[in-house]
């Protein structure tokens, strides 16, 4: 491949570092990207093997002896607008060089190398820099865990919906609901023996199979439920124990010890990156077969997304949205341009429009008519009319 990713690695050479970049390799894997897709460098290396025109992202070790190394290379990669993450141990001020000191840092922990590993993958735009959580339960009987939950997730930095908490006074419950269930990466259900009694959790887990998100899933006690565990195409069953229960009390009161608490959220951002490679690949298969039914050569790059070249001698790259396209999405299609090394072509930010609030969808056209000409959207619904087009 001659465009690469570019992990740049700073300081410290200490244990830490290859098992962070272990799991970059496995969130790869996950996402199903070619071999070689990411290049690693040391800054002993970065004269000689860095390109300063493809995308880059530098991590630097901290020293806990003060003893800090590379500050010359990362002076100029700070100049050239590389992202550097500062990555400590015990103390922020002492471990990390002052030239980093307005960084935006992370302490290194067992419980954060997926944290670390996704951050990367976010800031190459291969996931969405967003991490939408979707708390399903039932009210009678886990609502106290179903807000610990998202008191915890929301202070790892997830942007987690949970129904108590998350809909503003005035809007449409149910058409909310689905939105924000549409616009997630996982769901976090909580199964509880009367969970499919409900009737909105029967529809809840329902919706979730028809657009394919990825459930981590928090069996109760002396409780399974076959029908979830064969529904669903990606689910990852948690089996609970009294023991996972502070003073080992299950009922709408219980919560969750801490130790056990953290390891679903270590869950719930390795399921992630997983699930949002399932659903791009169901969603640029979806596409790739109309278009063959209309004799449309579109190709699907190593990279996830799609290009198609023109009579005219025009291009255009299809480019997989997962939920709502944002602002972010754009920046990523532009990306995708560069990659491509194109001059004449137009974007197009495909997308499953399933349960999306009308609201959005109105003004994702409305954006179409009114802004930039080369990236626009694609609602699947309308991938047949926009394929026959000749």
């Amino acid at each position: 491949m001659k465009y690469k990713y570019q992990i740049i690695t700073l300081g410290s050479d200490v244990k830490q570092k290859q098992e962070i970049l272990n799991q970059i390799n496995i969130e790869i894997e996950n996402l199903d990207l070619p071999e070689g897709f990411v290049k690693v460098i040391q800054a002993s290396s970065i004269e000689t093997e860095y390109i300063g025109n493809q995308p880059a992202f530098a991590l630097y070790f901290g020293d806990v002896n003060g003893d800090f190394k590379d500050l010359n290379v990362t002076q100029n990669l700070l100049k050239d607008g590389t992202m550097i993450l500062p990555i400590f141990y015990d103390e922020f001020n002492s471990e990390i060089p002052s030239i980093l000191s307005n960084q935006n840092a992370i302490q290194y922990k067992k419980s954060e190398v997926n944290r670390i590993a996704n951050i990367v993958l976010e800031a190459f735009e291969l996931l969405r820099s967003t991490r939408k959580v979707f708390i399903s339960y039932r009210r009678a009987e886990s609502t106290s865990t179903a807000i610990q939950l998202y008191e915890a997730m929301e202070a790892k930095n997830f942007d987690v919906f949970l129904d108590t908490h998350s809909i503003q006074k005035g809007e449409p419950f149910q058409d909310e609901l689905w939105h924000r269930m549409t616009d997630c990466d996982v769901i976090v259900l909580l199964n509880t023996p009367g969970f499919l009694e409900s009737h909105w959790c029967k529809e809840e887990f329902a919706e979730a199979g028809a657009k394919q998100i990825g459930i981590v899933q928090l069996v109760w006690p002396n409780h399974k439920i076959k029908e979830i565990e064969s529904s669903s195409q990606i689910s990852y069953p948690i089996q609970l124990t009294e023991d996972n229960f502070v003073d080992k009390v299950i009922d709408h009161k219980a919560k969750l010890i801490l130790p056990f608490l953290e390891k679903v959220i270590q869950e719930v951002e390795s399921v992630r990156a997983r699930n949002l490679a399932a659903r791009q690949d169901n969603l640029i298969t979806e596409f790739r077969n109309i278009a063959m039914k209309y004799n449309r050569i579109v190709t699907v790059q190593p990279e996830k997304f799609l290009t198609e070249d023109l009579p005219n001698g025009e291009h255009i790259i299809y480019v997989p949205t997962i939920g709502v396209p944002q602002s972010s999405s754009c920046q990523s299609a532009e990306i995708k341009k560069e990659l491509m090394g194109y001059k004449d072509v137009s974007i197009r930010l495909i997308y499953d429009d399933l349960r999306i609030r009308d609201k959005w969808l109105k003004h994702l056209e409305w954006l179409n008519d009114n802004f930039k000409k080369d990236i626009k959207t694609l609602k699947k619904q309308d991938f047949e009319s926009w394929l026959q087009k000749v």
